[in-house]
């Protein structure tokens, strides 16, 4: 099942281009109406087990909902469809998805990755991966240090582009036809943008996975992940171990996700739409040192922006770093009042946290530093609300956060000194 060592690997044929828009394949992709009782919503299938007319001859098409079932079976047909993929996998959260992609590797088997990656997959490539004999070097230069990273033993290549949190872009054809001169696979996170407004497969990526958690879902109630290819033999290796490791989701989760899915398109372009405007009110404060957000002229990373993502979008999801440092970040998260101060993201509610004391606290501060991840950086993941409303929500906070805490001491100083 290992790639052989450094021959050459094509990258797989595409899957047929989509006659339809995204839209319609999100509303009826996998959605086929049912066939005795003209449902055009699926019904949520609850058995673990199917009838057979006799020994190792199923009724239908299932056996046992570890290995298939119909509200599954039906999520990954949308998923695959809107990722351009002919392939997709539904695992029970984002991180099994990274787990089982790795876990096809052999030991002995080194990773590249670029050095900003969610808290839970450097945790993987850290703790887990390394006790299976899987080495990882991460950079901050992907494209840059490519070449020079791969190894004989390199099989894979893993980047999140937008990264978490600093929002970093990495030109995907740039590093996979590097990738594929070595014969080693291009795996791309792409939770952050959603299929809506990026598709890595179009651009040379060999897996594209999501913490379905996100956006595809959207709505904060399900826990579940998902990988979509083109290989046959890709998914012959990642079936084979979804069905063994069994992390997969339920018939009723994969009905929410699916469900949620129909909305995608809708929900991306407003988050988009309120991240943009959220963005510039920040980057025009004088209580903000940067921002990180690739709908930004500013972001260095814009023209591969411009290049890969949907008529050029930002995403919803945006970070920055506040002057006053740690206790300022806190401050904001706090002070938020149509914000939640939770992690997670890309649902329909609009969230804030503190990366370096949260979501990537795991991280040792000097690898957290080295990646952008500051102690006074904030993470936005902007939802569906009203825009006037979050950007109004942002300024105020930002005033009471940096602002309040001076003029309390000043007033704390006068009273010191005996002023009235």
């Amino acid at each position: 099942m290992t790639l052989p060592e450094h021959d050459p690997i094509e990258t797989p044929p595409r899957a047929p281009s989509p006659v339809q828009g995204f839209g319609t394949l999100a509303v009826h992709a996998g959605s086929p109406h049912d066939p005795v009782t003209g449902a055009v919503i699926e019904s949520i299938s609850l058995s673990t087990t199917f009838a057979q007319s006799s020994v190792g001859k199923p009724i239908g098409l299932y056996e046992y909902s570890r290995s298939s079932n119909p509200n599954r079976d039906n999520f990954e047909k949308a998923v695959a469809a809107l990722e351009h993929a002919k392939y997709a996998l539904a695992f029970s959260s984002g991180s099994a998805t990274t787990a089982t992609v790795l876990q096809s590797l052999a030991a002995g088997s080194h990773i590249v990755s670029v050095s900003d990656v969610y808290g839970g997959t450097h945790r993987y490539f850290t703790k887990v991966a390394l006790s299976h004999h899987v080495q990882v070097t991460f950079t901050p230069t992907l494209e840059i240090d490519i070449a020079e990273l791969i190894r004989p033993e390199t099989k894979l290549i893993w980047i999140e582009t937008p990264s978490n949190p600093t929002l970093s872009l990495v030109d995907i054809r740039a590093v996979a036809s590097v990738a594929h001169q070595h014969g080693v696979l291009v795996v791309v996170d792409n939770t952050f943008l959603s299929p809506y407004i990026q598709n890595p497969l179009d651009h040379g990526a060999d897996i594209v996975v999501h913490s379905v958690t996100k956006y595809i879902n959207g709505h904060s109630d399900v826990v579940m992940g998902a990988a979509a290819f083109n290989s046959p033999e890709l998914f012959d290796r990642l079936s084979f171990l979804q069905n063994a490791i069994g992390a997969v989701p339920s018939s009723f989760d994969s009905w929410l996700a699916h469900r949620g899915l129909k909305t995608l398109h809708l929900r991306a372009r407003e988050a988009t739409k309120n991240a943009t405007s959220v963005a510039h009110a920040l980057e025009s404060s004088p209580h903000v040192i940067s921002v990180n957000y690739p709908g930004l002229s500013s972001h260095p990373h814009r023209a591969v922006a411009l290049k890969q993502h949907r008529d050029g979008m930002g995403g919803g999801m945006l970070s920055f770093r506040i002057q006053g440092g740690h206790e300022a970040a806190e401050r904001f998260c706090q002070e938020t009042k149509i914000f939640t101060l939770a992690e997670s993201l890309g649902g329909i509610e609009s969230l804030v946290e503190v990366p370096g004391a949260m979501t990537h606290a795991g991280i040792p501060k000097e690898q957290r530093e080295a990646a952008g991840v500051w102690d006074d950086l904030v993470r936005v993941s902007c939802g569906i609300e009203d825009e006037v409303d979050l950007k109004a929500d942002v300024l105020q906070a930002l005033e009471k956060a940096v602002v309040g805490p001076k003029i309390k001491n000043g007033i704390a100083n006068g009273l010191g000194n005996g002023h009235a």
